[in-house]
């Protein structure tokens, strides 16, 4: 990106309504200039700042992965002005999009290792665009097991039902996806993603283990890692929800000396137990 601070137009292609409660809608956009889209050059786990005109920006993981072709996409759940004001909107409005910002999961240094993805709510996006690259008939050789644990408040509640389901049918992909208490109809995991981690116990030789999602999850998940033996440098996490300016100048997401927008948001949980335990 030639300017970090101008954004480049999309246009909104599709929007679809993810959850029950119409709150969280994911927004397929297309970029108005093939040299905008060449050069949006992202990594999972990276994020974007959506602008609106006369209204502000405000800073989204990026929920496709670079494989899903020259568009990109946003789940974004409404929660402010601005957020709000995309909620709004309908195909074939023209927003801006200022990125690719951060850096995301270490894709590299993740070939030839098994993966444990564990994610919670709304959090999922980046997850998503992780395994949806992982999957892809290009890269899937590159990586072994990949077992993923997903929960939601309720099942009206979870993200992406349609590839949910295509993953649980995969013999490629050990997909455990759960919600907090029973409901009528539902055949799945009931229970909290922690303790449902510690039923599937995946293994941490040759493993990474990444996730995402909120802060009560990730809490009570980090002891369950530990426990199944993933070292600190092979967790990582995201910190998605610091995530401010973009590109380092406001000083609003620093943990310590670090900054998630520029020095993260993916962090292993080696480099986030030096600083100070702000996240």
């Amino acid at each position: 990106m030639t300017n970090p601070y101008l954004p480049y137009p999309v246009r909104i292609e599709r929007i679809t309504i993810e959850n029950d409660a119409r709150d969280l809608k994911t927004f397929e956009l297309s970029f108005l200039e093939p040299d905008h889209a060449a050069a949006f050059d992202h990594v999972p786990g990276q994020f974007a700042e959506i602008s609106v005109v006369g209204t502000g920006e405000c800073p989204i993981g990026i929920a496709s992965s670079p494989t899903d072709g020259d568009g990109v996409s946003f789940t974004v759940k409404k929660t402010g002005v601005v957020s709000d004001e995309l909620h709004r909107m309908r195909e074939g409005r023209v927003l801006g999009v200022r990125g690719p910002l951060g850096n995301g999961f270490p894709i590299e240094r993740m070939r030839g290792k098994n993966l444990v993805i564990v994610g919670g709510g709304f959090a999922f996006t980046t997850l998503r665009a992780l395994i949806r690259y992982v999957l892809h008939d290009d890269h899937r050789s590159d990586f072994g097991d990949v077992t993923v644990v997903y929960g939601a408040r309720t099942p009206g509640e979870l993200l992406y039902k349609d590839e949910l389901d295509a993953w649980r049918d995969r013999d490629d992909l050990s997909a455990h996806i759960t919600i907090d208490s029973p409901s009528e109809g539902w055949d799945g995991h009931v229970g909290f993603v922690p303790a449902v981690l510690d039923d599937v116990a995946p293994s941490s030789k040759d493993a990474m283990f990444v996730v995402c999602g909120p802060p009560a999850m990730v809490k009570f998940t980090l002891p369950v890692a530990a426990q199944l033996g993933f070292a600190p440098a092979d967790t990582l996490l995201s910190l998605e929800m610091r995530m401010k300016c973009g590109v380092g100048k406001c000083g609003r997401c620093n943990i310590g000396h670090k900054y998630v927008c520029t020095d993260g948001p993916v962090f292993t949980l080696e480099e986030l137990s030096a600083l100070p335990a702000e996240f």
